[in-house]
């Protein structure tokens, strides 16, 4: 499969926090945790469980950064 987004990130999945609807599914890439929010059919669709490979794929035209 191709794809656009440039900013594809290969991790692990070290956990998976349940929600009513959504998932907050933690991803460790190189020693930093990524999270995502996704729907519980996407975890599902996915076959997503804790200790499998999956990517981060990062599309956003702006990251913001801020502190007080």
């Amino acid at each position: 499969m191709k794809l656009s987004a440039r900013n594809q990130l290969k991790g692990k999945v070290v956990e998976i926090k349940e929600g009513v609807v959504n998932c907050e599914v933690i991803l460790d890439v190189g020693g930093a945790t990524i999270t995502s929010m996704i729907t519980k059919d996407a975890v599902n669709a996915l076959g997503l469980k804790v200790g499998c490979e999956a990517y981060a794929v990062i599309k956003a035209s702006t990251v913001m950064v801020m502190v007080d």
